[in-house]
């Protein structure tokens, strides 16, 4: 035997070695075309030919990984399902593959892959990990749950898995068992900072600041450069009303990230600005951007718009704030007959007769008493809150979105059905679920005040769910709530009918309209309060205030402002100061640029 013939035979056997059997099948071919009779060549070719490779050798994983790890995904995904068709009993490479398309955008594609993965070895604990973010990308949020608590029975020290399960607890306004998620991803993950962050925000969710910003502390001190952290800290400390600690966690996140819109716009919120802000400058270049995104654009014009609110530049104030409400009523393509239907069909409710509560049904049921303080956005809501807080007996809630969901859910079951109509389980349902969210909150209190303002659209819901409830109505001039609306951008998807001078009007018709019948069908029942005469007459207003609670009289209550629960909305700065009797007359300094709101105002 030539010494080139045992070397082609000593490869082959190394090719064999490392799985690469189609190379050695091809040299053994080689060796036996020249020398038909070697039958070291023929021994091996007929070992080779009867196993059967079940899986692909290391060397061919570590240059799919490779290509993958490159951001080369069409050319690893080519070289898995090349691998595949060799290796079709193999669930590492659907592994792969899904994760190639995930990658690429292609979630169909993904899930497929993902899913016969599974199928071939329904312990693989990864493979149900990447299908419940497939699943979560593409907003099939209950698929995503049960594929991430799969995972995590599989395999229960799993940091990523926790924390993203928790982070859908969060979207699903689940955030005390969203917390459970994100201790079990810190548990098992101690260095993990994005979900001491994502810990941080469902204490926020809770109303625990406290604790929430001892997580967005640990998660900026794992990572130093988190501007995210960074910037929710800013929002933690302006919750808590530290007006300077949190202006210095939005400069630190605007120090790692120039471009950091969002931070940008926070820090406007809370400082006054000086011709010589060097920030101007930045955010003008950031807007300069031509690959800036709507939601960034909207940021930075809402924020430009402060500034020059800031310095008396009404030109350029409403130049910015006008190019910000126009890019925000696009990015949430709103339309009037979003609300118009709404209302149209509480309305068709609420004209029939409707059952009520017995008392004897609620016996042994969540002690908490819910006080519900409603209007128009931007109307005194946070002020009364603030003022009905402050007595030892409440504590303040701030603004719970369960109401609204839980009532939007029960007009999504009345549209399939033929009549209009609801049950007194209905009602049930919706009591037993509110006061069980309640209990989310570890508080001694027996009063809760809930101030989301859009609960006026649900007075009838309400009313019927909690015959004893308090409902306290907020009345203000309506140029002051329109005004202060337009020039506020409003976290969220909702309030899609504030960006627009039109659509701002026509929904305070509808308010204005909605409240007219709530009144008849509910007389007595609604307690209705003016902002300008409890600015004047803070006294007697709040003592006839707490009387209509069942409250005794508290001096608390008059020193509001020394209040140091945390408030999350717009007016936290303001409740921390005395009353101020002028705010309602703020728009007529705008007077000549806001003319066609205040026209079609008149008409109400």
């Amino acid at each position: 035997m030539s010494l080139k013939t045992q070397r082609l035979l000593a490869r082959a056997k190394k090719l064999t070695k490392k799985g690469h059997g189609k190379e050695a099948q091809s040299i053994y071919l080689k060796v036996l075309e020249s020398f038909p009779s070697n039958q070291e060549a023929k021994k091996e070719l007929l070992i080779l030919n009867q196993r059967k490779e079940t899986s692909p050798s290391q060397k061919q994983l570590d240059e799919v990984m490779q290509l993958y790890s490159s951001n080369r995904m069409q050319e690893a995904l080519f070289t898995t399902q090349h691998l595949i068709n060799d290796f079709p009993n193999e669930p590492l490479l659907f592994n792969l593959s899904g994760a190639c398309y995930s990658e690429i955008g292609s979630f169909e594609s993904a899930i497929d892959s993902f899913e016969k993965a599974i199928a071939l070895n329904p312990k693989y604990s990864e493979a149900h990990y990447n299908l419940g973010v497939a699943f979560q990308r593409t907003h099939q949020l209950d698929s995503s749950i049960m594929c991430y608590e799969k995972a995590i029975t599989l395999n229960h020290a799993y940091p990523s898995a926790h924390n993203n399960l928790g982070l859908i607890m969060l979207e699903k306004n689940q955030p005390d068992l969203a917390v459970k998620s994100f201790e079990w991803a810190v548990a098992y993950s101690p260095e993990y900072a994005e979900a001491y962050n994502n810990l941080g925000s469902a204490f926020q969710a809770l109303n625990q600041f406290d604790l929430a910003k001892i997580q967005y502390k640990k998660s900026v001190s794992i990572n130093q450069d988190y501007a995210l952290a960074f910037n929710n800290l800013g929002n933690t400390c302006k919750s808590l009303g530290l007006q300077d600690e949190a202006i210095n966690y939005y400069e630190e996140a605007i120090a790692i990230n120039a471009d950091f819109a969002e931070a940008h716009f926070n820090l406007s919120s809370v400082k006054k600005y000086t011709q010589s802000d060097i920030q101007i400058s930045t955010m003008k270049s950031i807007l300069s951007s031509k690959n800036l995104n709507k939601s960034d654009q909207i940021f930075i014009n809402f924020a430009l718009a402060k500034v020059n609110d800031d310095l008396d530049n009404k030109d350029e104030l409403f130049r910015f704030l006008d190019e910000g409400n126009r890019l925000r009523k696009i990015q949430l393509n709103y339309s009037v007959d979003d609300y118009q239907h709404k209302h149209s069909v509480i309305r068709k409710i609420f004209s029939n007769s409707l059952p009520t509560i017995e008392k004897k049904l609620l016996n042994g049921e969540n002690s908490k008493r819910p006080i519900f303080i409603i209007g128009m956005p931007r109307s005194g809501t946070t002020l009364v809150e603030q003022i009905i807080s402050s007595h030892p007996s409440v504590y303040g809630a701030d603004e719970l979105s369960t109401i609204s969901e839980l009532t939007n859910s029960i007009l999504k079951d009345l549209s399939g059905q033929a009549k209009n109509g609801i049950t007194e389980k209905s009602f049930l349902s919706m009591r037993h679920q509110y006061l069980e969210s309640l209990s989310n909150f570890n508080i001694n209190e027996e009063i809760i005040t809930d101030k989301w303002p859009l609960n006026f659209q649900y007075i009838g819901f309400i009313l019927s769910a909690f015959p004893e409830a308090k409902i306290i109505h907020l009345k203000r001039d309506a140029r002051a709530i329109c005004w202060s609306i337009y020039k506020h951008y409003f976290s969220g998807n909702g309030n899609g009918w504030a960006y627009n001078f039109d659509d701002l009007a026509s929904f305070y018709g509808a308010y204005l309209d909605l409240m007219n019948f709530w009144h008849k069908l509910f007389p007595d029942k609604i307690y209705d309060i003016s902002y300008e005469k409890l600015t004047i007459n803070q006294k007697n207003e709040t003592k006839n205030l707490l009387k209509h609670c069942d409250l005794d009289w508290s001096d608390s209550c008059l020193n509001f402002h020394t209040n140091k629960r945390a408030v999350k909305t717009a007016s936290a700065s303001q409740v921390r100061k005395k009353i101020y009797q002028g705010s309602s007359k703020e728009w007529s300094k705008y007077e000549e640029h806001i003319k066609p709101l205040i026209e079609s105002l008149k008409s109400y």
